[in-house]
């Protein structure tokens, strides 16, 4: 060790005396040292490591299976389309006309006494086609459908549905009344975004006026072009440069999304009712000017 010392020593002394006028003779130590340790010299950087590319997060819509809740996603009771078991074909028919859905659950007193649903599909089968001169039963055509708990994972509600081959299922409180409604698509849609069928508006189509001074109007619809529209400013200036959509409008009156059916009155007196929503954005406005009774 006395000899390694000595000759370190002796190699600094050396490059000391022998180096330039205002040159130091730290890289040539620095140098010595690091060829005896096996160590690089300082001056030199390490190669860079390329790192294999990570993997692609999965979409963020599949976690939804997971956190989601059924009561997040339900539609509300006050908004379930349903049908008496006592209802006849030609107001059954009607009821199917007037909604455009293929299933309608039935009951039997009231919606609290579900009997199961009735398919579109079903009853033309049976009474349609010129098949019809039988009397008509609607208890042979009622499906059963599911019953969950509004706790439930959204996640294990979509197995059920797979398992038991239905597509609809009521939410049942704590005392065993009805609650709400699930669809198969509205499960989808937590993962995939929104579905578009044919009954649903055309992409074009932002807003529809359902009478004077009330309308239907897509959440993204522009803020001004429905202003234009109507005939009246619905934001101020301070938040022209903040909102875009009609959705984005109502966001920011509350300062979170709304629930499905929450209604909001601004201070210029513009009504604002959510028709469609989930916990992650709002879908669907009916927007009634002042002076506009809301449908009884």
């Amino acid at each position: 060790m006395g000899q390694v010392a000595d000759g370190v020593t002796s190699a600094n002394t050396g490059s000391s005396e022998n180096a330039e006028p205002g040159q130091s003779s730290e890289p040539a130590s620095r140098g010595l040292l690091s060829r005896f340790f096996g160590q690089r010299p300082m001056e030199e950087e390490a190669p860079q490591v390329e790192m294999p590319p990570k993997p692609a997060p999965a979409p963020l819509g599949l976690g939804n299976l997971r956190k989601m809740r059924v009561g997040d996603v339900a539609i509300p009771k006050v908004e379930i389309e349903a049908v008496p078991v006592s209802i006849t074909r030609d107001e059954l028919v009607e009821k199917f006309r007037q909604h455009g859905y293929s299933r309608l659950p039935v009951f039997k007193e009231t919606l609290d006494t579900p009997l199961g649903l009735v398919h579109l599909k079903d009853l033309a089968l049976e009474y349609g086609f010129g098949s019809g001169n039988g009397r008509f039963s609607l208890r042979k055509l009622i499906r059963p459908l599911l019953y969950v708990p509004p706790s439930m994972p959204i996640g294990v509600l979509l197995q059920k549905m797979q398992v038991q081959r239905t597509h609809m299922a009521l939410v049942i409180d704590e005392y065993g009344g009805v609650d709400g409604l699930l669809t198969l698509e509205d499960l989808i849609e937590q993962v995939i975004g929104e579905i578009e069928d044919e009954h649903d508006e055309a992409d074009d189509a932002y807003w529809r006026e359902e009478k004077p001074g009330q309308w239907v109007v897509q959440a993204r619809a522009p803020v001004n072009e429905f202003e234009a529209q109507i005939g009246m400013r619905l934001s101020d200036e301070e938040a022209d440069d903040e909102i875009d959509s009609m959705g984005g409008l109502v966001f920011m009156q509350l300062g979170r999304v709304p629930a499905r059916g929450e209604v909001v009155v601004t201070e210029n007196g513009v009504e604002y009712e959510v028709v469609d929503a989930d916990p992650r954005r709002i879908k669907r406005l009916r927007v009634r000017l002042p002076g506009v009774a809301p449908a009884e």
